[in-house]
């Protein structure tokens, strides 16, 4: 399916969909043992200015790509557009790739218990937890994989409850044809600014839409940048107030909000990061690989290139690389990310 309404439904003209073809990434990341390159990161990374400027390109950011679980900011500001009465805990799950913990099982109960509807009404997959302590708790305890325990349950249940509340039919709310998919499509178009290249299907089964990693960086701007009490501006607040429901204890994406103030942040599987600050600034990232090792020392490396106080993202640099015990190496961002911020990449002022 493809879709290329030019302007978009919600005013914004649209550029022409990215074009799907191979990707010509570039090196971001190189791991080094010793003075010795041992192995190399491929990706892309882009990074916009406040005045929505590209800033520092590498790679390839303007071909079709899956931004995987890194989209669902803008499907879930798409839920609100379409009428979801949610803010703040609630919200952050409804945008979450959560860690199965009892809270996100908590939380994705009551928006079914609002919608009137109960885990048996979810089409997502069944799956154990993400978390590698809570699922091994849950595997002792006897469990079984379960849509509720999935970490697209908070999505799935908050699709729900805006089809319910429009009237739309439930049990296939997933085909790329119904109107809560189709309302959501033309979200992701207005906010990443151009036509979806392609539609397949994500992990969860939800439709999963294709646009560029320039795209995707547009989109989290446009959606850090939206007047007070917006869908775009709720959805940040809920994200950012509460990092941890939005993803889980311990994981890097909330301890990347919390570490730099105003940042929302949302990471996808196959390397995917994307992260924006108040002002408009951005940054997007795809390891080639899918890589995790990499994802977060290229974001970190990115939004430094951008001024963001490096002590901010000391913690980010990257798990040590261990020779008999001793650290002899890790993961450095490839030199292009290593250049001095830009005066159009200036230092945040103070929130």
């Amino acid at each position: 399916m493809s879709r290329l309404s030019t302007p978009s439904a919600y005013g914004r003209s649209l550029a022409e969909a990215p074009s799907v073809r191979e990707p010509l990434h570039a090196p971001v990341a190189h791991l080094v043992r010793g003075s010795v390159i041992e192995g190399v990161h491929y990706g892309s990374v882009v990074v916009l200015g406040a005045n929505g400027g590209v800033e520092l390109q590498i790679g390839d950011i303007e071909v079709a790509f899956h931004p995987r679980s890194a989209l669902k900011p803008v499907q879930a500001v798409a839920l609100l557009r379409a009428g979801l009465p949610l803010d703040g805990e609630l919200l952050a799950l409804t945008a979450a790739s959560h860690s199965g913990e009892e809270r996100h099982l908590a939380g994705t109960r009551r928006i079914l218990e609002l919608a009137g509807l109960a885990d048996a009404d979810l089409r997502n997959v069944t799956d154990l937890p993400f978390d590698p302590v809570v699922r091994e708790d849950w595997l002792r305890a006897g469990r079984l994989p379960s849509r509720l325990a999935q970490n697209c349950s908070g999505k799935h249940a908050a699709m729900l409850y805006a089809a319910r509340l429009r009237g739309w039919s439930l049990a296939d709310y997933l085909d790329p044809s119904h109107p809560l998919q189709q309302s959501i499509a033309r979200t992701v178009e207005d906010l990443t600014g151009q036509a979806i290249a392609q539609v397949t299907v994500d992990g969860c089964g939800a439709p999963l839409f294709s646009v560029s990693l320039h795209g995707l960086a547009r989109a989290a701007a446009r959606i850090t940048t939206a007047p007070p009490g917006t869908p775009e501006a709720r959805v940040a607040d809920a994200m950012r107030e509460y990092a941890e429901m939005a993803s889980g204890s311990g994981r890097d994406v909330a301890a990347l909000m919390r570490a730099v103030p105003g940042l929302l942040a949302k990471d996808g599987f196959e390397g995917v990061q994307v992260a924006a600050l108040p002002d408009g600034r951005a940054v997007a990232v795809k390891i080639a690989d899918g890589a995790d090792r990499a994802r977060v020392p290229v974001t970190a490396a990115a939004l430094a290139r951008c001024g963001v106080d490096p002590a901010a993202l000391a913690e980010f640099a990257g798990a040590p690389l261990l020779g008999g015990g001793a650290v002899v190496g890790g993961i450095r961002p490839a030199r292009s990310l290593q250049l001095l911020p830009t005066a159009a990449c200036a230092p945040p002022p103070p929130l």
